[in-house]
């Protein structure tokens, strides 16, 4: 049985606590915050479960821990929702440790030990590999995802996994989107759910849908024991994060930019772009007859913020 179409059994959330103008102290307004914050993550995460029918009856789902705020977050709130989901399925986090230099090995068994959440540690030195073929300087980022995505690939296999759980949220894939686009030549995103590399997995990104602004706030909230990485943490320069920037600075200028640009990636009209795989140029011909996607170039457009852009402040 897959996940039903109606999201209401993912997307109830517990009772509210008083409203905060109502709230007679500092203590009361901040758990008031605290706890929208939490309806609005697992509303959010759960809408993407369910409109990509990420996980179903039974799987058994890899929650791939890193030890940043993404994935604690992740974890924390599949955990959240396996409790009031309408179908049975399992998770297991799965840590890889790269042996970097001072990494923390004790702090996620601990952590984890501490929830009771079934887990596994693979122990591969991707570090000293990384840092003898990529010269001092460059950026370490692909070959390191390379191998590590083909470890957690086999690991998954190992485990009986289903489905491989990544923590990469809205702004991770907007980024994506413009980094295609600015550097690659392609309209090409990180999609919420796809078919892995060699063809046995499903990945899925239950965070697609989430703000990182807010998965900073509830970090602090939680006080997740966060391991930074000192491979990629070190590279400042990296056009991801100067991507990343100017999407803030988008967001700061302009609020729900950001949203609209999620929104349009969910809205695609081919055959107002340019791609002749995806639409029949070529072959294009009078018919007659009135197209509501016809030729509307030159109408006077409305930009004002879709009506179903994802929103649940």
């Amino acid at each position: 049985m897959n996940a039903p179409t109606e999201p209401r059994a993912w997307l109830d959330t517990a009772a509210d606590v008083p409203n905060a103008a109502s709230a007679p102290d500092a203590s009361a307004r901040t758990a008031f915050e605290n706890n929208k914050l939490d309806k609005r993550l697992c509303r959010l995460v759960g809408k993407a479960i369910v409109d990509y029918n990420m996980i179903e009856q039974g799987d058994k789902v890899m929650v791939c821990l890193s030890g940043g705020k993404d994935s604690y977050a992740m974890l924390d709130i599949l955990l959240k929702l396996q409790k009031r989901a309408p179908i049975d399925f399992e998770l297991i986090a799965v840590n890889l440790d790269q042996k970097q230099p001072g990494f923390p090995a004790d702090v996620l068994p601990a952590y984890l030990d501490k929830l009771g959440v079934p887990y596994h540690i693979e122990n591969q030195d991707t570090y000293s590999i990384v840092k003898d073929k990529i010269p001092e300087g460059k950026t370490m980022c692909s070959l390191c995802s390379r191998l590590r995505r083909g470890i957690l690939y086999r690991v998954a296999k190992e485990l009986g996994a289903t489905k491989i759980a990544l923590g990469h949220h809205r702004d991770d894939m907007l980024q994506t989107l413009l980094l295609n686009m600015f550097f690659g030549g392609k309209l090409k995103g990180m999609p919420p759910k796809l078919q892995s590399d060699n063809g046995e997995h499903i990945v899925i990104r239950p965070l697609a849908y989430v703000d990182e602004r807010d998965l900073v706030r509830w970090a602090q909230v939680q006080q997740y024991p966060i391991i930074p990485c000192t491979l990629c943490g070190s590279q400042e320069n990296l056009q991801r994060k100067q991507v990343g920037l100017m999407l803030r600075e988008w967001q700061t200028k302009h609020p729900g930019r950001l949203d609209n640009m999620l929104n349009a990636l969910q809205n695609v009209v081919p055959s107002h772009l340019m791609d002749t795989k995806l639409h029949n140029f070529k072959g294009l011909a009078a018919t007659g007859t009135p197209d509501a996607q016809g030729d509307k170039g030159f109408d006077h457009e409305s930009f004002a913020p879709a009506a179903n852009v994802i929103r649940f402040d």
